[in-house]
């Protein structure tokens, strides 16, 4: 009798549990469509709503060119700058003891908790008119808010986290048991990074390289900021799409944010793709 029950009460479960799947399931569609997929396909609407020419002559012109090509610029020299500290941070943190490291871990995480808004704040109070270090810079005619770098830093600024994120818990996972091992053998610390370290992470830092990349393209609020929306000069595709939005060029802000879309597809595939071959990659080394 005890058997027949549980067997019952099991597929009553059963039964319950799969409705209960299936409303999670059209909950979390209905939601991602409404929020993400219907506003995407509403900007490439109106991007194309009056054919291929128009859109083409919106995104050829001369001040979208520059933005596109300024913000492919900052967000080389600020994924490039990201990871070469992502990967010494998580090398330190997890290979070293030392006095302070729940501190730096700490200051790692410090531009998810600050506005980007009062991060570009930070810069213009810094190498501004009012900051400190303003007299030493005027001296020297280097310019920084404003300007280009002040975008860089900026964008620096907003997305270094991700690639350290992305290597530490990696690292902590592997242990130091065969960086210790190859040390003992004799190889330096350069050839055990290149040999050891980085084949067990090379999948992580891409992955956050990819993070990194897609944050810094789509960068408003602190490159904003510091840019002085100078047209063709520190503006970056964002703010040049805010700019003509403001000013009713709806055709021409839609056309130049379909881009920022698709590149923000072309990213999403390329961490699908990461995350697949690391996963089978991860299979491999378990077999």
């Amino acid at each position: 009798m005890r058997s027949g029950g549980g067997a019952a009460a099991a597929r009553d479960w059963r039964g319950r549990n799969r409705a209960l799947r299936f409303l999670l399931i059209a909950f979390c569609f209905a939601f991602i469509s409404v929020m993400l997929v219907l506003p995407l396909c509403q900007v490439l609407w109106k991007a194309f709503e009056f054919g291929v020419a128009p859109f083409w002559r919106s995104v050829s012109d001369q001040y979208a060119i520059k933005a596109l090509h300024l913000s492919l610029l900052t967000t080389a020299l600020a994924v490039a700058c990201n990871t070469s500290f992502g990967i010494c941070a998580a090398w330190a943190l997890t290979r070293f003891s030392f006095r302070g490291k729940g501190l730096l871990i700490t200051l790692i995480d410090v531009p998810f908790a600050v506005s980007p808004v009062i991060a570009g704040l930070v810069f213009i109070m810094t190498f501004g008119r009012l900051g400190w270090a303003y007299p030493f810079l005027s001296e020297h005619d280097i310019k920084v808010v404003f300007a280009v770098p002040g975008l860089v830093l900026a964008t620096i600024f907003v997305t270094f986290p991700f690639v350290a994120r992305e290597i530490i818990p990696v690292l902590t996972a592997r242990g130091t048991d065969e960086e210790e091992a190859a040390v003992l053998m004799g190889a330096g610390l350069l050839q055990t990074f290149r040999r050891v370290t980085f084949p067990h992470i090379r999948w992580a830092l891409l992955y956050g390289v990819i993070l990194c990349t897609a944050r810094a393209m789509g960068e408003f609020g602190a490159v904003s900021v510091v840019s002085g929306h100078l047209r063709g000069r520190t503006n970056t595709l964002p703010l040049h799409i805010e700019i003509l939005f403001r000013e009713y060029h709806t055709l021409e802000s839609f056309s130049c944010a379909a881009i920022l879309v698709a590149a923000a597809v072309l990213i999403l595939v390329a961490r699908n793709v990461v995350e697949g071959v690391s996963r089978k990659d991860a299979d491999y080394y378990v077999r």
